[in-house]
């Protein structure tokens, strides 16, 4: 029957992970945390003289390489003679070669945002006019592959590591003493420590191939490993190893020295072993808070400290809640939980719900900044999930309490019930009947093999015989197991709590993934801003061009995208058009067909079609698209995706 229940508790277990993975898995790949806002010369310009340098703009600060930035001609040549540099705080340049022909050139960009993540994309410009090129822009996005992948499941599972470790250490130190000698938890707090350390150092190998070419067999490039360890990333992961060491230290007492000490000497080394481990945790949760989203963008200084207590408020509530689950279905019958350390588990995670409260609404107003991208991108909505998942745990949490409250007061029954009992033996000479009665052997609780392992003790079975003690020592073990689980299952009381807290494991299962999502998700606030400056219709100083970009969903499988629409000089009369198709994550992708019509609604001109012709990856053009007359044209965009998945985008701009 035991092993019934633990295969139960482990399928139920398996399943909730299984159902986080696939929420993990289903995750887009770590986007761009910088955005490219503009560029010099733009996308799709066509200038009359090769310039002398290339100059790309990022919405926040990046870190670049020797090979971050490069510029190749129509037939793949490199046209760039170096690498690239700082102009200015967000804007990093590359120096062309004097004397470029005329054609199509591709730019192409690979660096490092500020909070960590890889950023990538490339476009085209023309000097002179346009031309075909050789220049196949690359469909993978940063990040992304078996490497992105392993990278993504390391971070899972040392955030994974990092509750289990610092919650469950900290559920024994402040709720439950007793439980420092609780085989158990002390595995539990262990697993925390082997998963957090085993993430970090995956995480520092992959992390050179992750941020670069994302090929597997560049993880164990020492050169790559070298120039990770000179990044912030870098060396955040080996502060956090150097803090795992210490870790271990703190491990090693609280469940070796600790647990030998009697109650008043434990009382003693726990306000040191607080301060210790406090520090530890602390300097753990701060490798993240240095180098990820907190370390970027508004008011980094004040967002830093706030992620570190948001860290530490998750751990002692989750990785409480998971020591609490594992003493209530896994601690020996002479060593319970107890309400009171339930009590004080219930207290430890109000105040951390109230923390995360407090430090999640300062980051969610830093990190979305508006109503719109609350709900109009996908940072905003990982966002209403986790507060819903939030909202659902501490529903089943106020369950835990009412069930909680209730075992304190069955324990109490129980107290007094036994107090009655010896009482009234003691008045009655019952407790000398009790004792012979118990002398006989007799009493209800005995078992057949109770019964078996007592008598082949009386007659001396095992004494010469090293498999009949074996067997012996078996059977006593069964009893005593099975005699444990009957106490553990028998309180109705007890039973309603683990189902609640096995209740609330599961759903914090399910929010730890989305929480990792969201560390992997382009803040909202950075996207709308990238946005905006990408789709703002604006004239040309020289030229007059005009630019347009549309959203535009097809409903089919990879039916979502943006078109932009480049038109110069955007006059009455002969115009040079070009046609750009990109994925959310800005990667350019081919499409079967793309179709644009003028219409001129207020005199009744059009709809003017013009198709253009394919030039490359993403990338379409037509020239002497005629505008007959100025106004407010309407421009519409017709997209088909696949034989049946199409459809029809469309802006007004004022045109001459």
């Amino acid at each position: 029957m035991t092993q019934t229940i633990a295969s139960r508790v482990g399928s139920l277990v398996l399943l909730l992970l299984a159902a986080a993975g696939l929420l993990f898995a289903g995750a887009a790949p770590a986007s761009a945390h910088a955005a490219l806002t503009g560029s010099d010369p733009q996308q799709g310009a066509v200038v009359d003289k090769a310039p002398a340098r290339i100059s790309l703009s990022f919405s926040e600060p990046v870190s670049v390489t020797d090979d971050s930035l490069r510029v190749l001609g129509p037939k793949g040549e490199r046209a760039d003679t170096g690498p690239a540099t700082a102009v200015s705080g967000t804007t990093y340049a590359v120096k062309l070669h004097s004397g470029l022909p005329d054609g199509t050139y591709t730019v192409t960009y690979q660096v490092v945002s500020a909070d960590s993540h890889p950023v990538a994309g490339a476009y085209t410009f023309s000097i002179g006019a346009p031309s075909a090129t050789s220049v196949a822009l690359s469909d993978r996005t940063a990040g992304d592959g078996v490497v992105g992948q392993l990278y993504g499941f390391g971070r899972y599972v040392s955030y994974a590591g990092f509750i289990v470790l610092v919650g469950g250490a900290a559920f024994v130190l402040t709720c439950w003493p007793r439980g420092s000698g609780v085989r158990a938890v002390q595995r539990l707090v262990v697993s925390g420590w082997v998963a957090l350390t085993a993430a970090t150092l995956g995480l520092l190998l992959l992390r050179g191939s992750y941020t670069t070419s994302g090929k597997f067999g560049d993880v164990f490039d020492l050169d790559l490993l070298g120039q990770v360890l000179q990044t912030k990333t870098g060396a955040a992961l080996v502060s956090r190893l150097l803090l795992i060491a210490a870790g271990a230290l703190f491990i090693a007492v609280l469940f070796g020295a600790y647990d030998k000490r009697d109650e008043e000497e434990k009382r003693d080394l726990t306000f040191g072993l607080a301060v210790g481990g406090g520090v530890v945790a602390t300097g753990i949760a701060a490798t993240w808070a240095m180098s990820e989203h907190a370390s970027a963008g508004l008011q980094a200084g004040i967002a830093m400290p706030v992620d570190v207590v948001h860290l530490l408020a998750v751990a002692a509530w989750l990785g409480g809640l998971c020591a609490l689950l594992v003493a209530l279905y896994r601690a020996p019958a002479e060593l319970p939980v107890d309400a009171a350390a339930v009590r004080r588990f219930s207290h430890v995670a109000f105040g951390s719900v109230i923390a995360l409260v407090a430090t999640g609404l300062y980051q969610s107003w830093r990190q979305v900044g508006s109503w719109s991208a609350l709900t109009g991108t996908r940072y905003g909505q990982l966002l209403l999930v986790k507060v819903g998942l939030v909202a659902l745990l501490v529903g089943v949490a106020w369950i835990s309490r009412r069930w909680t409250a209730r075992l304190a007061d069955s324990v109490t029954a129980v107290r007094g019930k036994q107090r009655e009992r010896v009482t009234a033996r003691a008045g009655s000479g019952g407790g000398a009947r009790a004792a012979s009665d118990g002398g006989k052997g007799k009493g209800s609780g005995d078992t057949k093999a109770t019964k078996t392992a007592r008598n082949g003790d009386a007659k001396g079975g095992g004494a010469g015989d090293p498999k009949r003690s074996a067997q012996l020592a078996r059977q006593r073990a069964a009893v005593d197991a099975a005699r444990q689980k009957q106490v553990r299952d028998a309180d109705p009381v007890r039973h309603g709590l683990r189902r609640s807290v096995l209740a609330e494991a599961g759903v914090a299962v399910v929010l730890l993934a989305v929480t990792t999502a969201l560390t992997a998700t382009e803040p909202g606030r950075t996207v709308e801003a990238a946005e905006a400056a990408a789709s703002s219709s604006s004239a040309g100083a020289d030229t007059g061009a005009l630019t347009l970009d549309m959203a535009f969903d097809t409903g089919g499988a990879d039916g979502k995208g943006v078109v932009r629409l480049d038109i110069d000089p955007a006059q009455v009369g002969g115009n040079e058009m070009h046609v750009y198709v990109q994925r959310p994550n800005g990667r350019a992708f081919d499409i079967p067909e793309v179709k644009v019509a003028f219409t001129l609604e207020a005199k009744d001109i059009g709809p003017l079609p013009v198709v253009p012709d394919h030039i490359t990856t993403g990338h379409w053009t037509a020239s002497g698209v005629q505008i007959p007359m100025a106004g407010d044209w309407k421009i519409a965009v017709t997209v088909r995706t696949s034989d049946i998945d199409q459809t029809t985008v469309s802006k007004n701009a004022q045109i001459g």
